[in-house]
């Protein structure tokens, strides 16, 4: 029987947050939350030069919990779907719903979230348990409230894409 609540984690890794992230302790206090809370627990982590896998730096922050039996996904590109086994994954363990958080919310995160829904997988977006850094054109919290509204309002017929907070996650659940 495929798990009922799945969390992916997306980019949570020490290397990734060599350049400040909005409101790190806060976001990783309520994806531990959701990781607690979880049946299956997915983590994506990004590689590339500087992350290379087995370096510190790829580690995940170590004050996230990782159960014994998460899956682990490696991607080279902003989009966890993109040249990775991350579909076959969902398939081979019957997952068609998840809860998605993480790092990167402009990048990592959007990228995977519309990729994923345009796959059919029905998400909801942690909307206070995501994070990224201020860029040259906005502030890491405006970037976080645009995505949210973005995804909030995002048309996809026949899926919809729940933006929900981290509490009414764990009340669902």
């Amino acid at each position: 029987m495929p798990a009922k609540r799945v969390l992916m984690v997306i980019d949570m890794q020490n290397g990734v947050f060599d350049a400040p992230r909005f409101n790190r302790e806060t976001c990783t206090t309520r994806i531990n939350q959701l990781i607690d809370a979880a049946e299956k627990v997915i983590f994506i982590q990004h590689t590339e030069p500087g992350l290379e896998q087995g370096s510190a730096a790829f580690d995940l922050l170590p004050e996230l919990i990782q159960p014994t039996d998460a899956l682990y996904v490696t991607k080279t590109a902003c989009d966890a779907f993109y040249r990775t086994e991350l579909d076959e994954l969902l398939q081979r363990h019957k997952i068609n719903e998840f809860v998605v958080c993480g790092c990167a919310t402009d990048y990592c995160v959007d990228a995977t979230i519309k990729n994923g829904a345009s796959r059919g997988y029905a998400m909801t977006v942690a909307f206070d348990a995501h994070t990224t850094a201020n860029r040259p054109a906005a502030l890491a919290e405006v970037l976080i409230e645009h995505y949210n509204d973005v995804w909030r309002n995002f048309t996809i017929p026949g899926n919809t894409l729940r933006v929900k907070s981290t509490a009414e996650i764990l009340e669902q659940w």
